[in-house]
């Protein structure tokens, strides 16, 4: 019973953006659980048929999975890409994008295709539709696969309150609300203010902030997420699989991809990098392997033209480190650093941009170096009223407010490379229930809602 009510209680979480779109995820877990139930069960043929009929069922799954989200999130953008190259009048539909839809149906693509190896057994209806629609990984992932997950729910010592898992939850969902509510949410009003000036004198230094800005807020928001997500999950007595390790810790863009979005990079090197022949046929075969593989990540993220093409830098970065490693290992760590993280600030540009034109002549306003000159209107998104309320009663900081230009901008950027660079993420850290912990939850938790001024939504939502 309990089961059944935390999948409503997820139905609800999820139909609370949009009823209508409910019937698209119950229709694909039926379709997906009928389908996985075919394939684990034992057939009385057996040979070359038994193998064709499973192939035959996995390439329904397969189609009708990549259908589905074909027609809600690229339908659009093939249209409107024939239209150009034709000259075509094909009408777009302009359909509202469910939100969690690529991960949803890539958790339920992996459940299947491991069916069809045989490595599944068999679950009954309830714990397969929780397995797909448990709220705290439903949206933005991180995409599990179901020996991680399902075992848990059938474990009965879960199934009563544990109160350490239930102070690390809240401590870890305390610190993602801050770090999306407060960080990422007040990064997002610099980057809107920078892209929205572009064509109105955008100066190298506005340029360069913006660009630091969108970079630690996408960090701040995915992270903080996966923090909300994870200790929801121990609010349950469910651990979530880590899906973020500090990624701009990373000395190279190899290193990147291990720490950024884990569960996706897990999934695309198991169902499309190993198919594709991974590293077994050879070094050029091998770099076309990487590169195809990121081209489906930059496609997975969105139908636009700057997410394929981010995609293929992220690809070429990757074949390229792989390729010079000895030279590249040659390098100081603090260069190996300072290469990568350039290298991702200046792609996360076409990440953001509208278009590729418009990411072109976003890196041109900043290697331009025409103007260093940086307006108020930018200097004041990042202003935090909290911080003014703690300067207000400390006249040093305000005498030192008074004397530098830009003292929230500083503050704000400097203080989110610390937490990125100096800091352990929280799956990292031996949380013991403490006092300390206890304060600073609450607190964290107190600032976290009263910040909420109206929708946070979370940039994966969009995915």
């Amino acid at each position: 019973m309990a089961k059944i009510e935390l999948i409503l209680m997820s139905f609800w979480f999820y139909g609370y953006f949009n009823p209508s779109y409910l019937w698209i995820m119950c229709s694909s877990i039926l379709v997906n659980y009928v389908l996985s139930q075919l394939l684990q069960k034992q057939w009385e043929t057996s040979g070359k048929k038994l193998q064709m009929l499973k192939n035959g069922l996995l390439c329904v799954g397969l189609f009708f999975n990549l259908g589905l989200i074909f027609y809600f999130k690229y339908y659009d953008f093939f249209v409107e890409n024939l239209n150009k190259v034709f000259s075509a009048d094909f009408q777009l539909r302009h359909v509202v994008l469910p939100l969690g839809i690529s991960f949803f149906t890539f958790q339920q693509i992996s459940y299947m295709v491991d069916s069809w190896r045989g490595e599944t057994k068999e679950y009954n209806f309830v714990d397969y539709a929780l397995f797909v629609t448990f709220f705290p990984q439903l949206i933005a992932g991180p995409i599990v696969l179901h020996n991680e997950i399902l075992p848990q729910f059938e474990d009965k010592k879960n199934w009563k309150l544990q109160w350490d898992n239930l102070a690390h939850g809240a401590y870890i969902f305390a610190a993602g609300l801050v770090k999306k509510v407060v960080i990422a949410d007040t990064l997002s009003r610099a980057v809107t203010w920078g892209y929205g000036h572009l064509g109105q004198d955008l100066t190298s230094a506005e340029a360069i902030i913006t660009m630091l800005a969108y970079t630690f807020q996408i960090y701040f928001d995915f992270s903080g997420y996966c923090d909300m997500a994870t200790g929801l999950g121990y609010l349950f007595n469910i651990h979530i699989p880590m899906n973020f390790n500090s990624p701009y810790k990373a000395t190279s863009v190899v290193d990147f991809w291990k720490r950024w979005h884990l569960t996706l990079t897990r999934f695309l090197r198991t169902y499309v990098y190993f198919p594709l022949g991974g590293s077994r046929k050879g070094e050029v075969k091998t770099y076309l392997n990487i590169l195809a593989v990121f081209l489906v990540s930059g496609l997975w993220h969105g139908a636009n033209w700057t997410f394929i093409f981010w995609g293929f830098l992220h690809g070429i970065g990757n074949a390229l480190t792989r390729m010079f490693r000895k030279q590249w290992g040659h390098l100081h760590t603090v260069i190996q650093w300072g290469i990568t993280f350039l290298f991702v600030n200046l792609t996360w540009i076409f990440f953001r941009a509208d278009s590729i034109s418009q990411a072109v002549s976003f890196i041109r306003r900043i290697f331009g170096f025409q103007s260093f000159g940086v307006r108020d209107g930018l200097l004041n998104t990042f202003g935090l009223k909290e911080l003014k309320f703690i300067y207000c009663h400390i006249p040093i900081l305000n005498r030192l407010i008074a004397s530098v230009h830009g003292f929230d901008m500083l503050i704000l950027l400097t203080a989110s490379l610390v937490l990125c660079l100096a800091f352990k993420n929280n799956q990292e850290m031996e949380l013991k229930p403490d006092t300390k912990k206890a304060v600073f939850t609450v607190l964290c938790l107190i600032w976290g809602i009263f910040s909420l001024s109206g929708v946070s939504e979370f940039l994966y939502f969009n995915f």
